[in-house]
């Protein structure tokens, strides 16, 4: 088990990615924390992934909010101890547009949660993190960050998720001494809910049928299927966890290999 006797802190649970990780952090060992902005979603994944409640706890977030991130990072050391990773899946992806239609202030608040949101909630996690000895921060970007794809423009997402990169190199410089790693992984097209919906979208707009939409997505894979929610949140597991000891400041593309660099 990568992650027994650990406590991981969630953000962004909901039905997709969020309860995948907190899935595979369980099977892996780990004590889980969860937090988003919705109660509801946050009651149905602890008692649908953790019935007996021994091994989770939760609490409504909102990342944009920096006493809410303090009370979910007090929530895990008074629930558990301490804190050993924390996984940030929590973001806003349902702007679509460019530059010519912007709404800049629906931009600031696509990255005031997607980069100072996860900065707050990193921050909120530094002093347990370094209290225990060292531990793990993994942020969920995207590989439109690195190339836009040609099928929707999320400019404000991808800008948003860029400038976390670039803040995870300097995370990585300034917290390695506090042996406290910090990594990203950047999915592609990721078959979970979000991408579902735009397959049954667009297959309905098109008048086709969801097999042709999702075979041109797979059409640009080196694998000849796309990466799953479930393989990103096994990937963040691991960077969670010891065997990643040695792993910092690094971006690892998850995509079945649509992008190769």
């Amino acid at each position: 088990m990568l992650l027994r006797n650990k406590t991981v802190v969630v953000s962004g649970v909901g039905a997709g990615l969020g309860r995948q990780v907190v899935a595979a952090c369980l099977r892996d060992g780990a004590s889980v924390v969860l937090g988003a902005r919705t109660a509801a979603n946050l009651a149905e994944s602890a008692a649908r992934l953790d019935p007996s409640g021994g091994r989770t706890a939760w609490r409504a977030t909102d990342i944009a909010d920096e006493e809410q991130c303090a009370e979910l990072a007090a929530l895990a050391v008074e629930r558990f101890g301490g804190i050993d990773a924390v996984i940030h899946v929590a973001a806003l992806d349902s702007l679509f547009g460019g530059l010519r239609d912007a709404d800049f202030d629906s931009w600031r608040r696509v990255v005031d949660v997607n980069l100072f949101g996860t900065l707050r909630m990193t921050r909120a996690c530094l002093p347990s993190l370094t209290a225990r000895g060292g531990g793990s921060v993994v942020m969920i970007g995207t590989q439109s960050s690195v190339a836009a794809p040609s099928q929707v423009q999320q400019a404000a997402y991808a800008a948003s998720k860029g400038g976390l990169v670039s803040a995870m190199y300097s995370l990585a410089r300034e917290l390695g001494p506090d042996r406290i790693r910090v990594n990203t992984v950047q999915p592609g097209w990721m078959w979970g809910p979000p991408v579902e919906a735009y397959v049954r979208f667009q297959a309905h707009t098109e008048g086709v049928a969801e097999s042709e939409v999702r075979g041109r997505l797979t059409a640009r894979t080196a694998l000849p299927d796309l990466a799953t929610d479930a393989d990103v949140a096994e990937t963040a597991v691991f960077l969670a966890s010891d065997r990643a000891r040695a792993i910092t400041g690094q971006s690892l593309l998850v995509n079945a290999g649509e992008l190769m660099r």
